[in-house]
């Protein structure tokens, strides 16, 4: 039987998302990489969840490394504006974990730049969902590597760029019945950089010759879910589907990106820092994150493919008018969206509003005096 030409290309479809993927797979796993630039290779490996023998076996290669984020560097003290790294020699495990995540803690004096080796690993934890923290060291001997070790030469390592020209698939659909009588169908899409199926909830019959409602809301299992205190995001889902309902018809698009794209792991780890007395940002750039790690072009993606390019957006954040426009979509007007302000989530809302230009100025002065209160 002669073997037919096939487009291999084609098969693997975007090159650079399927390396960021593997990458990002072994990092979960706990397995070092190897990347490879410029004729040398470097092993790396997340620290969050890498093995005791994994760590205790790259702590002995000369020159190993902690590499820790611009961010991270600032909140130990550090005037700089790029990654990282501190010496492995004779830092434990544990040691490396404080280091990483621990606030008010003396840092080795000695640091260096990070090369674009070990900054191109830390962009691969982040889309991992895990902590912005990695181990580095360069490779004098490739023969003793495992040969199954994944690698991948460093200009394949390319973060999936802002863009709404995905190949979006809706995998499934089915109507799901909302309390309060509310009609709904739930539409999972896949496909582009996104590593995890994501959600449009098409809410009564949207109009498509017309501007569509359309609430963009990012998965937050502590306040969809549970009903936390902590923030306004439960309040803020079911305000947006009683919203779309009121208005006859429109499209929620419920991302996985919770904690602002930093996953429920680190969200946590925020939290516990927000307990301390630090606000919702400082407590992210403790641990190395961007004050905003979301991304929106993947729900530019999911409107156009839905056949939604002019919208009426449900939001107080400028931030996801602007990302939309810039992929594409059309936002004719915007509608604010509140949630309830308590007693624990103000201090949340004000920082949102200060730090983060969200629009709750006006709310923020008619509920202040009662959330204070307790009431």
């Amino acid at each position: 039987m002669t073997t037919p030409s096939v487009d291999f290309a084609a098969l693997l479809g975007m090159q650079a998302n399927i390396a960021f993927d593997r990458a990002a797979a072994e990092f979960r796993s706990g397995r070092p990489i190897v990347i490879e630039a410029q004729g040398v290779a470097t092993i790396v490996a997340a620290l969050d969840g890498v093995s005791p023998n994994v760590y205790s076996t790259l702590r002995q290669f000369p020159g190993a490394r902690l590499v820790l984020t611009a961010k991270r560097g600032q909140a130990l003290g550090f005037s700089v504006d790029h990654a990282a790294g501190f010496p492995l020699a004779g830092l434990e495990r544990e040691a490396a974990q404080r280091l990483a995540t621990t606030p008010h803690i003396q840092a080795p004096g000695e640091w260096k730049a990070a090369d674009e080796v070990a900054t191109a690993a830390l962009d691969i934890c982040k889309y991992a969902l895990l902590l912005p923290a990695i181990l580095s060291a360069r490779v004098e001997a490739e023969s003793s590597l495992p040969p199954d070790l994944y690698r991948i030469a460093l200009d394949r390592l390319i973060v999936p760029a802002p863009n709404s020209a995905y190949e979006l698939e809706i995998v499934s659909e089915a109507e799901v019945p909302l309390a309060g009588n509310i009609r709904s169908r739930f539409m999972v899409l896949r496909g582009g950089p996104a590593p995890r199926d994501q959600v449009a909830v098409i809410i009564g019959t949207p109009d498509p010759t017309k501007p569509v409602p359309v609430r963009v809301h990012s998965a937050c299992l502590t306040g969809d879910l549970f009903g936390s205190l902590r923030c306004d995001c439960g309040d803020q889902l079911r305000s947006a589907i009683a919203y779309l309902n009121a208005a006859g018809g429109g499209v929620l698009l419920y991302l996985d990106q919770e904690g602002r794209g930093i996953g429920i792991g680190n969200k946590m780890r925020s939290y516990a820092l927000q307990d301390e007395g630090f606000d919702t940002i400082d407590a992210d750039g403790v641990l190395g994150f961007d004050s905003d790690e979301r991304r929106y072009e993947f729900a530019a993606a999911m409107l156009a493919k839905l056949g939604y390019r002019r919208i009426v957006l449900l939001t107080n954040n400028p931030a996801k008018i602007e990302a939309l426009t810039r992929a594409g979509i059309e936002v004719t007007a915007r509608e604010s969206l509140t949630g309830s302000v308590t007693a624990e989530n103000l201090h949340y809302l004000h920082t949102k509003a200060k730090r983060a230009n969200h629009m709750l100025e006006e709310l923020l002065d008619l509920a202040e005096p009662a959330a204070k209160a307790g009431k």
